[in-house]
């Protein structure tokens, strides 16, 4: 059984035009990782594994049919393909069904060799600060990874994406407890081309989640509803962005229910905000799952809005315009410190989490706030407790106030804090 990448992407696609698809797209991903995990407090597994995964597409007559088989084999892959040709007669027929013509490249990052030794030196670190600094908190899980995906996209339009990329992974998760009360979990991890610059707590700020675990043990309730300020901490900021991002996606424009369809060049953001995208992350790739290549994109100059983010089905059904895009974005830092920001909040909240759900389709939404901390007088003060916030997504991002210099780079996700008024909290 082979298992280069271009060879088995080939045979699929060769398979699938015998099998008399009008067009196929196929992608194979073949990984590995080396892995050593992290579970109460000690090293718990290294572990090495590699990973196949093969997408299929085929159209014919405006129908389309797809699959994902982990099974590389050719006569796997032969199955499939005949069971797709039967499943592909009884698709509904849709005008908008296409694959990708043309697109040519390849890219290449990141560390591809492993080094167990440094994987067990950043292991060896965030125990050690947790035993040092944070003693009342359990690491629960954790992980020190290299990965390495090498993918190959064909089409039988011309398509030739292909892609060599390997990144380090560090994440941790963990609770803190305390004469029998405990806080909630939290989270903190990311994706970097090399780890060796700082020590493992200090990347993708570790550190910082364990101390505000250890402080989120005991906690407070809000006294009465009140209308304040928000700081939303860059892993919250990043729900934010996320959805922005599924409103000018291919979902929401289709359905109708995105409140950005006719907003391009209009001012969705507050004048402070830039939003723009890092394709090339570490770990991440510049081609989009249906075959395109994603050229940079700056979505949000000043807040105006640039482009809407359709893929081509979403294109093709909408009559839209096509903007290729996938994972990886940044927002601009400002010039204010976080703790300018933090100091001119009368009353509010400094933010980590939001736990609401899906918001409305205008954009509404009431949800808890968890690892947050409220903001009396501009001072952080204790951890909350069962506490809500309720706004409108939309007029959160027309209404941010403050930008900090400061910003944290998970490895496609770089936001810095943001400071936010007229936000409901019960």
């Amino acid at each position: 059984m082979t298992t280069d990448s271009r060879q088995i992407a080939e045979i699929a696609l060769e398979r699938m035009q015998s099998a008399g698809f009008d067009d196929s797209f196929v992608s194979v991903t073949i990984s590995g990782q080396d892995e050593l995990n992290l579970a109460h407090n000690e090293a718990s597994l290294l572990r090495s594994t590699e990973n196949y995964s093969i997408a299929l597409q085929g159209l014919l007559d405006s129908r389309k049919a797809s699959a994902t088989l982990t099974n590389i084999s050719v006569d796997n892959i032969e199955r499939e393909v005949a069971a797709l040709r039967e499943r592909v007669e009884s698709a509904p027929r849709d005008q908008a069904n296409a694959v990708s013509s043309d697109q040519k490249g390849h890219f290449e990052q990141g560390p591809l060799e492993s080094d167990l030794d440094l994987l067990a030196e950043k292991a060896s670190e965030v125990l050690a600060f947790r035993a040092e600094h944070t003693p009342k908190v359990t690491i629960d899980e954790g992980a020190v990874a290299h990965r390495v995906a090498r993918t190959q996209e064909l089409t039988s339009r011309g398509t030739e994406l292909s892609s060599t990329v390997g990144c380090l992974e560090l994440g941790v998760m963990c609770t803190a407890t305390d004469n029998g009360k405990s806080s909630s979990f939290n989270y903190s991890g990311g994706r970097a081309n090399a780890l060796a610059g700082q020590p493992a707590a200090e990347w993708f700020a570790i550190g910082d989640m364990l101390r505000d675990t250890q402080n989120q043990v005991e906690t407070r309730s809000i006294d009465s509803r009140f209308s304040g300020e928000v700081i939303l901490a860059p892993s919250a900021v990043s729900d934010l962005v996320d959805w922005l991002l599924q409103q000018l996606g291919a979902q929401a424009l289709i359905a109708g229910s995105s409140v950005y369809r006719d907003s391009v060049g209009e001012q969705v953001a507050a004048t402070e905000l830039s939003l723009h995208s890092c394709f090339d992350a570490p770990g991440h790739v510049p081609f989009t799952v249906d075959g395109f290549n994603a050229d940079p994109i700056q979505l949000l100059e000043n807040g105006r809005l640039t482009t809407l983010l359709l893929d081509l089905y979403g294109s093709r059904k909408t009559g839209l315009p096509h903007t290729p895009s996938t994972s990886g974005w940044r927002i601009e830092p400002g010039d204010q410190s976080r703790a300018e920001l933090i100091s001119s909040v009368a009353r509010g909240a400094l933010v980590s989490r939001l736990s609401m759900g899906a918001p409305a389709a205008n954009g509404d939404f009431s949800g808890v706030i968890k690892n947050s901390f409220i903001i009396e007088d501009g001072q952080v003060g204790s951890a909350l407790a069962e506490t809500m916030v309720a706004g409108n997504m939309a007029r959160m991002l027309l209404d941010i106030d403050g930008i900090s210099a400061e910003h944290i780079d998970y490895g496609g996700e770089d936001y810095p804090w943001l400071r936010i008024p007229g936000m409901h909290f019960s």
